[in-house]
C-alpha cells in the first residue's frame, strides 16, 4: 500500500485499486471480488448478459467509451449499469441526470467490458442513422435529384453517416459481407456473419438511391450508370488500421443491389502463426512453400478463406529475400514488400496479359488470385516448370478432384504431373458459441454419420452472444496431399480420382476433409449440421 500511495502522488488521475494492478501486486478479478464485497455488488460475465439496445441509446456514446459505462436495461426508471469502476460517482450521477433513472450497478473486467460498449454502441449507432436517414429521405422523391451533389454534402448528412455507421456496425460485428438490397416498398440491409446472412434493417425505398450514390462516390464508379454490373472498392480507416472493402452492384427489377465485402486482419483467427491450419496441416504444408519452383493450389467454393489463407503464406513470404509480384481481381489487401496487380478488362489488362507480363518481371513467386480458364491455367503451371513458385486458388470439392479440374479446362497432363507440388482443400465451418454450448447425446443415426463412437456431442441454445444462432466464429479445416514421384507418375497415366485420393490417404496419411470435421465435432468445437455441409454424402 505505501508502494501504491507513493506512486499515486505522481500519478493522480489513478485510484489506488487500479495501481496494485500495474505494480502487479493484485489480479483484476481480485479488485473486483473486494468492491463486489465491500459495496455488496454482483460481480458478471458481460458477454452473456442480454442488452437492450433502448437502454444503451440513453446514455451519450463518449460518457460510456471514456468511464467503462455499459446499460443493460431500463425497468420501472431503475437502469441496470455494468461498470469497472463503481467509485466513479461524478459520471454515475452525469449518467443519472441523462437518463432520468436510479442506476442498479454491476462489475465487470474491463476488457469484455470494453468489447462490449464498442460492439453496443456500434449497434445503436448503425439503427439511429437509418432512422435519421429514412425521416430525413422518406417525403422525398429522389428520382430528378442530381446525386452528385452528394460529394460535398457535410460530413454528419444522413447519408453519409448511415454508410459510415453501417460499415462500422459489420467491422465491429466481424461481418464479412453487407447487403443492400432494393425491394417494391423499401430496402433491406442484411449481414453475413460466419457465413450466415442476418436481417439487421429496413429502409424507406427513397433512401435507397442516394445511399447506393455514395457507395459510388466511395468506390469511384459512374454515379449516372444504372444499367450494367460495376465493381470497385474502397478503403476505411479504423483504429486498429485499414479495412479494404470491395463493392459489386448489380441492376435489380427495383434498383441496383449493391454488396460490400470487407477484407479485415482483426478477427480471432485459430493457429493464426499455421496459416488457420492445425498442426498435422501445417507440418504438411510448410515443406510446399521451400519448393524452389513448382504450383501450390488452395481450393474450395467462394466464401471458403482461400484468399485469407493466401495472403497469410503471402505475409509469411514477404520476410524472406524473394521477388513476389501477384495478379489479382481485386487486390483485396495490401501486403508490405509484394507487388500486387489489379486486373482491368477494360483497359485490356487480363489475367492472362498480367500473368505474361510478370514473367517478364524476374519473379521468384507469383500469385494468380483465382484460375478460372484454361488459358490462365496453362501459363500458371508453365510459369512453375520454368523456375517460378506459383500459388494459386481454385473451385473444386476435393484436393483430389484438383487435378480432373485442371485436365478439364485443357491443361496436358504431363503438365498437370510434372509442375503441382501440392494441393490444400480448406473449407470454414461453423463454431459452437461457447456462451451458450450444452452438451447432448447423439443418436444411433448421428453415431452411424459420424462412424466413430461418439456419445455426446455440444450444440449452442442461442443468445445474444451469437445473434440466437448457437454459433460464433469459424474455424478451418483442410485436405493436403503433396505430389511425389509416384503421385506423378499415376497423374501421367490418367489415374482417377479415388485412385489418387487413395494413395494419399494411405502413403501420406492425408485425412480428408469429413475425417477433420469429425474430430472438431468430437471436441465439442463444432456440430454434426455444420459437418454435413462439406461431408458431401462421404
Amino acid at each position: 500500500m505505501q508502494e501504491a500511495l507513493a506512486y499515486q502522488k505522481e500519478h493522480r488521475d489513478k485510484r489506488v485499486g487500479q495501481i496494485l494492478i500495474e505494480l502487479n501486486f493484485v489480479t483484476e478479478q481480485q479488485v473486483l471480488e473486494a468492491l463486489a464485497s465491500r459495496l455488496e455488488l454482483e460481480i458478471v460475465d458481460v458477454a452473456s448478459q442480454q442488452v437492450d439496445l433502448e437502454a444503451v441509446a440513453m446514455v451519450n456514446k463518449e460518457l460510456a467509451e471514456k468511464n467503462l459505462f455499459l446499460p443493460l436495461s431500463v425497468t420501472n426508471r431503475t437502469m441496470v449499469l455494468v461498470t469497472n469502476d463503481p467509485l466513479n460517482y461524478f459520471a454515475l450521477e452525469e449518467v443519472r441526470q441523462q437518463t432520468g433513472c436510479y442506476l442498479q450497478i454491476l462489475l465487470s473486467e474491463e476488457k469484455p467490458l470494453r468489447q462490449a460498449i464498442s460492439y453496443y454502441f456500434a449497434e445503436v449507432g448503425a439503427k439511429q442513422a437509418a432512422t435519421e436517414a429514412n425521416a430525413g429521405f422518406g417525403a422525398d422523391d429522389f428520382d430528378d435529384l442530381d446525386l452528385t451533389e452528394l460529394e460535398n454534402v457535410d460530413e454528419e448528412a444522413p447519408i453519409i453517416h448511415l454508410l459510415n455507421s453501417l460499415v462500422e456496425r459489420a467491422i465491429k460485428s466481424n461481418a464479412s459481407d453487407i447487403h443492400i438490397e432494393p425491394f417494391e416498398r423499401q430496402t433491406k440491409v442484411r449481414m453475413r456473419i460466419d457465413g450466415v446472412i442476418l436481417e439487421y434493417v429496413a429502409l424507406q425505398r427513397n433512401v435507397h438511391q442516394p445511399l447506393i450514390a455514395r457507395i459510388k462516390i466511395m468506390a469511384n464508379l459512374d454515379i449516372a450508370e444504372k444499367r450494367i454490373p460495376q465493381d470497385g472498392h474502397f478503403r476505411v480507416r479504423t483504429e486498429s488500421g485499414y479495412v479494404n472493402i470491395r463493392v459489386s452492384l448489380m441492376p435489380t427489377v427495383f434498383g441496383e443491389k449493391a454488396v460490400l465485402r470487407l477484407l479485415t486482419s482483426s478477427g480471432q483467427l485459430d493457429y493464426p502463426d499455421q496459416f488457420g491450419m492445425d498442426d498435422d496441416s501445417y507440418r504438411k504444408f510448410l515443406p510446399m512453400l521451400n519448393s524452389s519452383n513448382g504450383i501450390i493450389y488452395i481450393t474450395g467454393p467462394t466464401g471458403s478463406g482461400k484468399s485469407t489463407t493466401l495472403y497469410m503464406v503471402l505475409e509469411y513470404l514477404s520476410g524472406r529475400m524473394l521477388n513476389i509480384a501477384t495478379i489479382e481481381d481485386p487486390v483485396e489487401k495490401n501486403v508490405p514488400g509484394i507487388n500486387q496487380t489489379q486486373v482491368n478488362p477494360v483497359a485490356g489488362l487480363t489475367f492472362e496479359m498480367g500473368l505474361r507480363a510478370l514473367l517478364r518481371q524476374d519473379p521468384d513467386v507469383i500469385m494468380v488470385g483465382e484460375t478460372r480458364d484454361g488459358e490462365t491455367a496453362g501459363i500458371s503451371v508453365r510459369a512453375a516448370i520454368t523456375g517460378h513458385v506459383v500459388l494459386s486458388t481454385l473451385h473444386t470439392n476435393s484436393a483430389a478432384s484438383s487435378i480432373v479440374r485442371l485436365e478439364d479446362m485443357g491443361v496436358e497432363t504431363y503438365l498437370v504431373a510434372n509442375s503441382m507440388v501440392g494441393v490444400v482443400a480448406q473449407r470454414l465451418m461453423r463454431k459452437v458459441c461457447p456462451h451458450c454450448a450444452q452438451e447432448m447425446e447423439t443418436t444411433p443415426e448421428e453415431r452411424e454419420f459420424l462412424g466413430e463412437n461418439i456419445e455426446t456431442v455440444w450444440r449452442g441454445r442461442g443468445c445474444a452472444q451469437c445473434n440466437n444462432t448457437g454459433y460464433r466464429g469459424r474455424i478451418a479445416v483442410h485436405e493436403i496431399f503433396t505430389v511425389d514421384a509416384a503421385l506423378r507418375q499415376m497423374i501421367g497415366s490418367h489415374a482417377s480420382m479415388e485412385e489418387i485420393e487413395n494413395y494419399a490417404r494411405e502413403r501420406q496419411q492425408m485425412r480428408t476433409l469429413k475425417e477433420n470435421g469429425i474430430r472438431l465435432v468430437a471436441d465439442g468445437v463444432t456440430t454434426i449440421e455444420e459437418l454435413a455441409k462439406i461431408a458431401y454424402g462421404s
